[in-house]
């Protein structure tokens, strides 16, 4: 399939009607995989379009293609891009990519100081993690809210999360930090300090060019003033 086709937008209130088709496609997607992913209900999937914190691919014809929606853990200290879904048909195109990018800046737009993360088993969303810029993590730095963990209860890898007391999983933790890409502040203080050393270094730069041109110029001022001695000497 080719991408340039399809659209990837905010999902809104009039996609309600594709959430059965989601979440039944996702309930199938796990069972193929033989792994397991939070199970959200078809009303918990239209919420989340009603509150404009969801992205979904659509064909042109209106067939809808793939979806990713985002959720608030710890009072918005952590949020997550999850249940990352698309058809069959679909895969291996660049649609799940496009998607996750546009959910990434969703989350940062909705969300500019949480961090953002995810569970995954897929080698090629970890790809595309990474490179929107998540690495990876061990549990302990996700977020602790225990409604997130609840989740996991419908995943068929429950009993070896619990087994293992939470610290991991079959499925590999990533998370992106926006303090650790953040660009550093420069103060009025630095500005000063760096101004100041700038001028200092231009009245160098000067003088030591004057010194330079000075010297370069020497030979030519000592036979000017031995054609005038030599005319006043005779």
């Amino acid at each position: 399939m080719e991408q340039q086709h399809i659209i990837v937008r905010v999902a809104n209130h009039i996609d309600t009607h594709y959430a059965l088709r989601i979440t039944d496609e996702m309930e199938a997607s796990a069972k193929a995989r033989g792994t397991g992913i939070a199970k959200r209900s078809p009303e918990y999937i239209a919420k989340k379009m009603l509150e404009g914190k969801a992205v979904i691919a659509l064909m042109p014809s209106g067939q809808w293609v793939g979806f990713c929606y985002i959720e608030e853990w710890s009072h918005g200290k952590f949020v997550a891009n999850s249940g990352l879904i698309v058809l069959p048909e679909f895969r291996k195109s660049g649609v799940a990519k496009l998607i996750k990018k546009k959910v990434f800046e969703l989350s940062r737009e909705k969300y500019p100081s949480a961090k953002i993360f995810g569970l995954t088993t897929g080698l090629a969303v970890m790809k595309i993690n990474s490179d929107l810029g998540y690495e990876p993590v061990t549990y302990s730095e996700l977020t602790d809210d225990e409604e997130f963990w609840a989740g996991c209860k419908s995943c068929v890898n429950y009993d070896i999360l619990m087994s293992k007391a939470r610290k991991n999983c079959m499925c590999t933790a990533m998370l992106f930090d926006p303090a650790d890409k953040a660009e550093p502040k420069q103060t009025a203080a630095d500005f000063k300090q760096n101004s100041s050393l700038y001028e200092r270094f231009n009245r160098l730069k000067q003088s030591k060019l004057l010194q330079w041109f000075n010297k370069k110029n020497e030979p030519q001022k000592n036979g000017k003033l031995k054609s005038i001695f030599k005319i006043f000497s005779t």
